[in-house]
């Protein structure tokens, strides 16, 4: 019986989680005939650790690494920083290891000793990957009040928005909300309706004027929430309503595509394919990335030709698809029963696509 067999069993027990993420990792160990792996990035160290806090800079590495091995696991951090992750950030039975702050924590020779010789994690980076993609109960309560509260935080914001409000009005409160939450804003797009052709719109004090868009990446407990909303002050033009619509069979096509055991390039070409199918020509997957697995990462990885991952049930998914003016986005589950959206909001209007409710834009 292997972790992944586990995994039913310890429904609801609280340690649950962090022992199958052990005893996976252990035997990642094993296949690669490895003592140990250090794991360095925020999303491999998050999951890892349960989602505790490891980033001061937004923009920074993680002030922590973890030793896996078979005697345990170690956390080296630095000095300065061990005192607040043993009082409010560390799991119970870890090995804290202080490093002075002007060292490095991927010295592990100074701070463990000879007795290791790990893998880093980009040598192990698939396997990690897959061992993560599966979401066990605590992490799937904790991810699914983040999607939850993310979606009601746009419905809050995008519902008090008039056209006179200005992009950054809008994303500051997104953002207070956001951390009032106790998440991180780690992404914050808005534009009105003179910027609507941008992909990514770092928000600017233009007035939204008669549609916009809003777009939230929240972390918290260590996993990423991906949301966008539209909010439209008249009735929209025929050529807006006809893209939405068919942004939204798109969206319906990949959701029939993820399915457990499909490789994460196989849906890509499907993509593609739907892009054609639903009237936004061969190219337009090329003008913003797609979306991919969701989780401890934006996205664990972007879909590529090169992602040969398999999806798995219990695995979170933000697909993106977008045209010209038009781009749905949400935080959903694959459960055994199919796609399932997390981030949701009964207060925002929706409409059943292929079975599926998913968002409109909310006309004021």
């Amino acid at each position: 019986m292997t972790s992944l067999d586990l995994a039913p069993q310890l429904v609801g027990r609280p340690e649950a989680d962090r022992t199958i993420k052990r005893s996976r990792v252990l035997e990642i160990l094993d296949s690669a005939g490895r003592d140990s792996v250090l794991l360095t990035s925020h999303t491999a160290v998050s999951w890892y650790l349960d989602g505790g806090r490891m980033g001061i800079s937004l923009a920074g590495d993680p002030i922590a690494a973890v030793l896996v091995t078979a005697d345990g696991d170690h956390v080296a951090t630095f000095n300065n920083e061990a005192a607040r992750l043993t009082a409010e950030e560390l799991p119970d039975g870890v090995i804290l290891h202080e490093v002075p702050w002007h060292e490095s924590l991927t010295d592990v020779a100074s701070w463990y000793g000879s007795g290791a010789s790990p893998a880093s994690e980009s040598e192990l980076a698939v396997p990690l990957r897959l061992a993560r993609r599966s979401l066990l109960p605590g992490e799937l309560t904790r991810f699914t009040q983040l999607c939850e509260e993310s979606a009601g935080i746009l419905t809050e914001v995008l519902s008090t928005a008039t056209p006179h409000s200005t992009e950054r009005e809008v994303a500051a409160a997104l953002a207070g909300r956001i951390v009032a939450a106790g998440a991180d804003p780690l992404v914050l797009l808005v534009n009105g309706a003179s910027r609507s052709t941008f992909r990514h719109p770092l928000p600017t004090e233009s007035a939204l004027g008669r549609r916009a868009m809003a777009v939230v990446c929240a972390r918290r407990n260590g996993m990423i929430a991906n949301v966008t909303r539209w909010v439209r002050f008249d009735d929209g033009t025929p050529a807006e309503l006809d893209a939405e619509a068919r942004i939204a069979n798109v969206e319906a096509d990949i959701f029939n595509a993820t399915v457990a055991g499909a490789a994460i390039n196989e849906i890509l070409a499907e993509i593609r394919t739907s892009y054609v199918t639903h009237g936004f020509g061969p190219k337009q997957w090329q003008l913003h990335h797609q979306g991919g697995p969701a989780g401890y990462a934006g996205r664990d990885p972007r879909a590529a030709d090169a992602v040969t991952d398999t999806v798995a049930i219990n695995q979170p998914f933000t697909w993106n698809p977008s045209g010209p003016g038009v781009k749905i986005e949400d935080t959903v589950l694959l459960d055994s029963h199919g796609i399932r959206p997390l981030s949701v909001d009964s207060r925002w209007p929706s409409t059943s696509v292929n079975g599926i409710q998913r968002p409109v834009t909310l006309q004021l």
